[in-house]
């Protein structure tokens, strides 16, 4: 069962100009992250959405909400790919996905801070598929390190500078 706040227009007024929506794949994002969207959000007034397919908490604002879609392999990820608008922002650290929504003209960011754009979304993807084949054939093994205070630094600098961009 989808959940949302039907009728919303993706975008909001800041300072006479329309501007984008920030979208998080957030079953797999680092609540450091979270935290840092949700603060960014109500200190640019800029609608935050966390699609998930689990119940998400999110702190009460007129500005963050939270879809529940249905669990199954990449719901969440269809979702944010139809959902999104040029212009909006896109939190996530899979690849595919990025690659959809950059096709649709919005900016993309993985919780290490990340940009995903027209420049390097194709050579991110091969690099994944290559380390899927890798993983595979059990050449390698495991995921990324933990997250870490430079990592969780360069997010938030790379948020911020998406924002500024967006909100002169």
């Amino acid at each position: 069962m989808l959940q949302h706040n039907a009728g919303r227009s993706p975008y909001v007024l800041f300072g006479g100009a329309l501007i984008m929506h920030i979208w998080v794949d957030a079953d797999a994002c680092p609540n450091v992250v979270k935290d840092i969207l949700f603060r960014a959000a109500t200190r640019t007034q800029i609608k935050l959405t966390l699609v998930a397919n689990q119940l998400i908490k999110t702190p009460p604002s007129p500005y963050i909400n939270a879809i529940q879609v249905p669990a199954g392999f990449d719901v969440a990820d269809n979702h944010i790919a139809n959902a999104v608008n040029p212009g909006d922002i896109v939190v996530t650290a899979d690849i595919p996905l990025a690659a959809d929504i950059v096709a649709k003209g919005a900016y993309g960011i993985n919780p290490r801070g990340t940009l995903y754009n027209e420049h390097n979304i194709k050579q991110k993807l091969a690099m994944r598929n290559f380390m899927e084949e890798m993983r595979d054939t059990q050449q390698i093994s495991g995921g990324p390190p933990p997250l870490d205070a430079k990592a969780k630094q360069a997010f938030a600098n790379t948020l911020d500078q998406l924002l500024a961009k967006k909100t002169l």
